[in-house]
């Protein structure tokens, strides 16, 4: 990338009048430019410069070293001088096409530099010394933005990652739970294997948390979103927080500010943000310190003064977790939220904490963003935007809750008071493509009473209506399937069966395949992994609905 400037000279009767006008338009044109530009001979040193480039580079070099012809790579870090130097060296050969160069000052590393290297092709005789014109501006916010593009690709790439092994795992996981919920309906208390049975349900629920914690960074769990005042969560945790900082030397001050706007995100996710926040900002503090939580609402124009580039200047509710600990160094800033990565000892955290705060963050449409000073602590900034609820819609329109969004998600269970009685006689269409997971469901369907009929897929579980000419009560259908997935399977059965009743299962929110389905849909959700109760609950209260 080229650039040229060109100096018009005119033929008049008043020649040296013309040519010290010319001359005067040039040097307002050199130096009102907002580009810093440089001459240098062929050993490198600045022959002259232009105003802006004095006061780009005025932390290392001053008008009066400019007298002294300066090397220009004194202007530079020590680590990039061997690349100018090489473009300096291809100018002086008078190379075209020379690679810009991106650097930094030695003064001062925050700041990036572009430096464009032209050779002079036509040397004058007014400067034969010049070997080289040295174009320079001023990247440090493109250089952020591109850093900020890169991390949230690799975090990206990492969520979908760990989605897709969190959603397989979980078809293992309910294989698991429903074979040993079988085993336990057989088992008594007094069997010798009983103890051990109760330890393999037990660990399955402990990996089925960490499931729900990648799929919580993958931004594909299951929340339930609700208008939340964020004074009252932060009231209503205040004593767990207290009960956490017990035994510590760690006091909690919490600030609350007034008049809050509403947000809108899952409770209970919510409440799990600000909770690993705590325990982390507690664990930063072995010596003690304190614990700030503060509160408060932000304008747009408050928003863009953070100046966080990736985030839009609209209305926030500003949660802030603070503390005076030891603070995070700066080579591991960009990886804190990875799934996994930990600077606990071994056996003290999963490294799946920040992972999950950062996924429920995500998925609420909010914004999260640490700042810490090693030896002087840590504050994240969890930005909400502020909810502005929608008009109400007419009674007359005739739409059911959620049409306007998309499918309709009944959630289940219905009621507070599950049902007493689970058995039943209802005929079921369990449709799943994992083996496992279909036969322990067949069985344990089974055992309560009702008839099972199994397909391994949409097109297997179209044909096997067909064969029973509809006389199925309910269908229990996997999402993600081979040949034909969970919601086409839905839609081709309710073109000949409009009132079918039917309940999705998956380790995946509803939300990602509901938006793709008509507004008339309505259909019950179950999440993976689930246990034999659960199942049991799903389909009797969905039948009796």
């Amino acid at each position: 990338e080229s650039r040229t400037i060109v100096l018009a000279r005119e033929k008049s009767d008043a020649g040296g009048q013309s040519a010290s006008a010319a001359a005067m338009r040039f040097t307002r044109f050199f130096n009102n430019t907002p580009m810093a530009i440089a001459s240098v001979d062929g050993d490198g040193r600045i022959l002259r410069t232009n105003a802006p480039f004095l006061k780009m580079f005025s932390g290392v070099v001053s008008r009066d070293d400019l007298e002294k012809a300066p090397r220009l790579e004194t202007i530079v870090q020590e680590s990039d001088r061997p690349h100018l130097a090489a473009a300096l060296a291809a100018a002086k050969d008078r190379q075209g096409d020379i690679a810009p160069l991106d650097t930094r000052t030695p003064t001062d590393e925050a700041r990036y530099f572009r430096f464009y290297v032209n050779a002079v092709i036509d040397q004058s005789d007014e400067a034969p010394e010049e070997a080289a014109i040295v174009y320079a501006v001023e990247v440090t916010e493109q250089k952020a933005l591109e850093a900020q593009m890169a991390q949230t690709q690799k975090m990206n790439a990492v969520g979908t990652l760990a989605g897709g092994i969190a959603h397989d795992f979980n078809n293992v996981l309910t294989a698991i739970l429903l074979s040993s919920d079988h085993l336990l309906l057989q088992a008594r208390p007094a069997d010798a294997s009983f103890a051990d049975l109760i330890e393999i349900k037990r660990n399955a629920n402990r990996a089925a948390v960490l499931v729900r914690q990648l799929l919580a960074f993958s931004r594909k769990q299951t929340m339930r979103p609700s208008v939340l005042n964020l004074t009252d969560v932060v009231g209503d945790l205040r004593m767990l927080v207290d009960r956490l900082l017990s035994g510590t030397n760690v006091r909690l001050d919490v600030q609350y500010g007034r008049d809050l706007w509403p947000v809108k995100t899952d409770l209970s996710q919510f409440e799990q943000v600000l909770i690993n926040l705590c325990v982390n900002a507690r664990d930063a503090m072995p010596e003690g310190g304190t614990l700030t939580l503060r509160t408060r609402n932000l304008t747009a124009a408050e928003v863009s003064a953070f100046n966080y580039t990736y985030m839009p200047a609209e209305d926030m509710v500003l949660i802030e977790v603070a503390d005076n600990g030891t603070g995070i160094a700066p080579e591991i800033m960009d990886k804190i939220f990875e799934p996994f990565f930990t600077t606990k000892d071994v056996g003290k955290g999963t490294g799946l904490g920040l992972a999950m705060v950062y996924g429920i963050v995500k998925q609420s449409g909010g914004y999260i963003q640490p700042e810490s000073e090693v030896g002087k602590g840590t504050t994240f900034r969890v930005f909400l935007p502020r909810h502005i609820p929608e008009p109400a819609v007419a009674a007359e329109a005739g739409s059911i809750d959620g049409a306007i969004a998309g499918a309709e998600v009944v959630p289940l269970p219905v009621s507070p008071q599950q049902p007493e009685d689970l058995t039943g006689s209802a005929v079921i269409l369990l449709v799943e493509d994992e083996e496992a997971v279909r036969r322990g469901g067949k069985r344990m369907l089974e055992t309560r009473g009702y008839t099972v009929h199994e397909a391994g897929s949409g097109v297997e579980a179209l044909s096997i209506m067909e064969e029973l000419d509809g006389k199925v009560d309910i269908v229990v259908s996997d999402v993600v399937m081979p040949e034909m997935d969970g919601p086409t399977l839905l839609r081709e059965l309710r073109k000949t069966y409009p009132d079918m009743k039917f309940i999705f299962v998956s380790g995946y929110a509803e939300d990602a395949f509901a938006r793709n389905l008509p507004p008339e849909s309505k259909f019950g959700f179950l999440p993976k992994p689930f246990s034999l109760k659960q199942l049991a609950v799903v389909v009797k209260e969905t039948l009796d609905g």
